[in-house]
């Protein structure tokens, strides 16, 4: 597998980075891990809009899905593009109504002519090359982390969450855990909604992943100092995640 971050920045795009987006890529088939705001801008400059054969949403805050709403318009209206095959995304529950509404009350119901919106479930099952896992997990909306196998590989996907069961699931022995570290060390910080630093590198060493990639840190904390915190309870390698980074799994 072939990773390459597309936007990691946390809650809104930053000024070097769009929100979530990763492409991960095996035998041909590239899948996009969310699309946040800002993201299909430099997605191609490594990819033709219309080479995506898959998108999988953690879950439906803007940061994590609204640059759907454009890439609708090039998949639908730019030249040689069309009503063809509709293009696959896999999302929690009203993630084709949540599409429509956000594109615009009059137009929305045309999200659907080019997406084939298929509701994501706990459970297991074939996408592309991909054996993949789903879980829910601790965020204030319905939200899924991913585990992505191939080849005897495991790309682990925490989406956004606190510590929880699911995502020690999904990451156990990932050969590449991409985890969000949205949260610097507070008591103010609310239960529930992300991970800090220190909590990435718990999970990582609990889970005994092989690498560790901190990423959706937002632009008013330092990612290198998320990752540093990361180190503090774990002891492998340790990555900040940057756009245009790549990663061999």
């Amino acid at each position: 597998m072939k990773l390459t971050v597309i936007g990691c920045s946390g809650s809104l795009p930053g000024p070097d980075s769009p929100a979530s987006c990763y492409l991960v890529e095996a035998e041909g088939f590239r899948l996009l891990l969310d699309v946040g705001s800002g993201a299909i801008g430099p997605l191609q400059r490594v990819l033709a809009l219309t080479d995506i054969d898959a998108v999988l949403l953690s879950h439906l805050h803007p940061d994590h899905c609204l640059d759907l709403c454009g890439l609708y318009v090039a998949l639908r209206y730019a030249p040689g593009a069309g009503l063809g095959e509709r293009l696959p995304v896999y999302g929690p529950s009203g993630t084709a109504q949540r599409l429509a509404h956000a594109y615009g009350p009059d137009q929305g119901r045309e999200v659907t002519d080019v997406y084939e919106v298929r509701e994501v479930l706990e459970g297991e099952w074939a996408l592309g090359p991909w054996r993949v896992t789903a879980r829910r997990v601790a965020h204030p909306v319905e939200a899924y982390a991913y585990r992505l196998e191939h080849g005897g590989s495991v790309l682990a996907y925490s989406g956004d969450c606190s510590p929880c069961e699911g995502l020690d699931e999904v990451a156990a022995g990932a050969d590449l855990a991409l985890i969000e570290a949205a949260f610097v060390e507070s008591p103010d910080n609310p239960a529930g909604y992300h991970h800090t630093g220190r909590e990435a590198g718990v999970l990582a060493a609990r889970a005994r992943v092989r690498r560790l990639v901190v990423t959706h840190v937002p632009p008013w904390h330092d990612r290198e100092a998320q990752a540093a915190a990361a180190r503090v309870s774990y002891g492998g390698p340790v990555d900040a995640a940057r756009p245009g980074a790549t990663y061999e799994v």
